[in-house]
């Protein structure tokens, strides 16, 4: 249910980004790169397409959950439940997104959201593909309270809905609603990586619980937010990017030679190192002004990247439209084919050689699956019109793919 309400508010949001680019340009306040807010959508779209295998936690384990040990069994005809729960799901939300960032295991997940060196409304869709695999312990007192699933799912989504618009720069302070909800100037504080900021501000709707619990932090216009993350993850591969933090603390894990501390560090705050390894770790400083990740990128690779994850994000639609009646073998290598597409495209930004080779490859054996069987990854009959659409887009995309490499330098390419 929340994919396909998201997939339908997608126009609206996508209207919003285009009124903020607009609005920043005549301003002169630039926050838009295409291929940071490429990197950000294509891991809010992946995010939807794992989303369709990870139903089991967002929702199966509540419903079963409410279902055998609910103390209560409240009407979703009351409005005072809708209202208590948004209120609950808010508070409960607090306290996952804080733990978010004072835990490895969870912060591994919610790091992705961080990411950006970018503040706009591309960056409110980066999201992560691994939230919902622990996310949901922390929503049980509303399954154990007797919260309807339907109440759940809904307020869920108001909650996640909400925080699109507090993503940007183009909103200043806005006087007492700061005080009480968060907002654009609040939520600026919780992404910056500033000391003065750093781990503040964590509520969804309502401001108040950080009030509450001592982590509010106000905007201070001595001190402009610095946003990203402390350690820079400078890519924009979205696989990478979702596993990046997972890697390094099972790195960590295994280096570690006491029992205790491969299973401590997965629970500690991040950057916490067991004895015998914080002995041998070198930590350099963080530079506040360090430069922004921005590699080089020929004009045409730009309109070519954005081309293809223009149409990877349209075949997306197909695909979340059409999983819920698919087999899992052909939703699974649909969107084994997606993200494929996204992860080439982030490599295509960074200029990586071997990546030229694979969106070959990966344009080549779309042509040759449609060639091969009408049938769209056996999900869906494509007619004639469909087909010779795919095959000439295939074609057409090999062909400038090799016209941009082969008048874009050699010496840009990275090889690995």
């Amino acid at each position: 249910m929340q994919e396909k309400i998201i997939l339908f508010a997608s126009p609206v949001f996508f209207v919003l980004l285009a009124t903020e680019f607009i609005v920043a340009l005549r301003r002169q306040r630039h926050t838009y790169r295409i291929n940071d807010a490429i990197s950000s959508i294509s891991l809010g779209i992946m995010s939807q397409i794992s989303a369709v295998f990870l139903k089991v936690f967002v929702i199966g384990i509540y419903a079963w959950v409410a279902r055998h040990f609910a103390l209560f069994q409240l009407s979703a005809d009351s409005v005072w439940v809708w209202v208590s729960g948004l209120l609950l799901y808010d508070f409960l939300y607090y306290w996952l997104h804080r733990m978010g960032h004072h835990t490895n295991l969870l912060w591994a997940a919610h790091v992705v959201h961080h990411q950006s060196e970018e503040y706009n409304l591309s960056t409110a869709l980066r999201q992560t593909s691994t939230g919902p695999l622990f996310g949901w312990i922390f929503y049980m007192p509303l399954a154990i309270l007797g919260f309807p699933l339907q109440v759940y799912v809904v307020v869920a989504l108001i909650d996640l809905i909400y925080q699109f618009w507090i993503h940007t720069q183009q909103i200043n302070k806005l006087g007492w609603f700061d005080r009480v909800f968060v907002s654009p100037s609040n939520h600026r504080v919780h992404h910056a990586v500033n000391d003065l900021y750093l781990d503040k501000n964590f509520g969804g709707i309502l401001i108040i619980w950080d009030r509450i619990f001592g982590t509010y932090a106000q905007e201070q216009d001595a001190h402009p937010a610095v946003f990203g993350t402390r350690k820079p993850l400078q890519s924009w591969n979205p696989l990478w990017a979702n596993l990046e933090v997972y890697q390094a603390v099972a790195l960590d894990a295994w280096r570690t030679k006491r029992w205790s501390d491969k299973f401590k560090i997965w629970l500690m705050p991040p950057g916490w190192l067991p004895a015998d390894l914080a002995s041998q770790n070198k930590t350099t400083p963080f530079n506040l002004n360090h430069p922004v990740y921005n590699p080089p990128l020929s004009t045409g690779m730009l309109w070519y990247c954005l081309a293809q994850f223009t149409m990877t994000m349209h075949t997306t639609t197909h695909f979340l439209l059409s999983a819920p009646s698919a087999n899992f073998a052909s939703s699974a290598l649909y969107a084994f084919w997606l993200f494929a597409g996204f992860w080439i495209v982030g490599g295509l930004l960074e200029q990586k050689r071997k990546f030229i080779v694979l969106e070959s490859l990966r344009l080549m054996l779309g042509a040759a699956m449609v060639v091969y069987s009408p049938m769209w990854f056996g999900i869906v009959y494509l007619p004639l019109w469909a087909q010779v659409g795919i095959i000439g887009t295939c074609l057409i995309s090999l062909f400038s793919l090799g016209m941009i490499v082969r008048n874009s330098s050699v010496s840009v390419l990275h090889t690995n």
